[in-house]
């Protein structure tokens, strides 16, 4: 698994106390103590390998600062977030049909007995298997399904760790309903030696928590998006011309941007000769592998400036206002 991969070995349980009941705990609640620890579904974005959410964003979260970020809407039925939700119960019931193995709700955030940060929220335990502990729920539609070919994807392995090195236990199972149709159970084994690593990694995250220090962008688009709500700018200027390191980096960025765009220009030739053979054919095939060349679909849409001319009273009617964004514009 990436630089956390090791060969586990079998360690001692604990038991995690139950920092707090959930059973009538609003959803307001709820967030405001996960503020105050990193929990299984953060675990991949607190080391950096969470494939949607970077170091910087969750510190945005874990300090308070994320007011300005767009959030999933828990109740938006076009996310996946809801959906999962919705299934969860339906995803376990699923599982207990298919294995036989009795599951139950924990109903607490679950805290590690001595790593303080560290904090579970347990879809549900299971009861009476010597073998297994845990179950994790997740459901994947069409584009989702993807990640699962080849077994459980890293982020949610490194959710699993997390959550069997904050409860003891020595293995779970992720049941994952793909495309509404079919459910596929792994099981994940504890492993000590990546958990060690894994806890250590946290540690470094949580300190950047603890000293309100952000932690560096990783060039993904989730930093970018918290670094336009973390500086949202003004108009002064920072003269960074006696800093030879970020003199360094400026050059580096240049040199890098001519590549890119002396690449892009090789791609679109390339491109070009492609189609170009292709003539009128939507499909060519090669030794390696093959490429599609259709026409979509045409569109319906509504031409907004003659509207506005026929009906120039509903510009003001129906008029809103965007804000701006910071534009990073290189000049050399």
């Amino acid at each position: 698994m990436s630089q956390l991969a090791t060969s586990g070995k079998p360690t001692r349980s604990h038991t995690a106390l139950r920092l707090v009941e959930t059973r009538s705990l609003s959803r307001t609640d709820w967030l405001a103590v996960r503020r105050t620890g990193i929990g299984g579904s953060d675990a991949a974005a607190a080391v950096g390998l969470n494939p949607c959410k970077s170091p910087l964003e969750l510190w945005l979260e874990k300090t308070g600062r994320d007011a300005e970020l767009t959030l999933p809407d828990p109740n938006d039925t076009t996310l996946p977030v809801y959906w999962g939700t919705l299934l969860e119960p339906i995803v376990a019931a699923a599982y207990t049909q298919q294995t036989g193995n009795r599951v139950r709700k924990v109903n607490a955030v679950l805290q590690h007995p001595t790593v303080r940060f560290m904090l579970a929220n347990l879809d549900r335990e299971i009861v009476g298997v010597p073998g297994v502990q845990i179950l994790e729920c997740k459901t994947a539609g069409e584009f989702g399904a993807r990640l699962w070919r080849d077994g459980v994807p890293e982020y949610v392995q490194l959710q699993v760790q997390h959550q069997l090195a904050v409860t003891g236990k020595q293995a779970a199972d992720v049941a994952v309903l793909l495309c509404g149709q079919q459910l596929a159970v792994h099981r994940i084994e504890r492993d000590d030696e990546l958990i060690a690593r894994l806890i250590s990694l946290e540690a470094q995250f949580w300190e950047y928590v603890t000293t309100d220090s952000p932690p560096p962008a990783d060039g993904s688009e989730s930093a970018d998006r918290a670094l336009r709500c973390l500086y949202p700018g003004n108009a002064n200027a920072v003269d960074f011309t006696g800093d030879r390191q970020m003199s360094a980096v400026f050059a580096d960025l240049v040199t890098v941007r001519a590549e890119i765009e002396a690449h892009g220009q090789q791609e679109a030739k390339l491109k070009q000769a492609i189609q170009q053979a292709m003539g009128d054919a939507s499909r060519a095939l090669f030794e390696t592998g093959e490429v599609s060349f259709k026409r979509s679909k045409d569109s319906h849409g509504v031409d907004l400036k003659r509207l506005i001319a026929d009906h120039p009273t509903l510009a003001s009617q129906y008029a809103i206002t965007k804000p701006g964004s910071r534009r990073f514009l290189v000049s050399v």
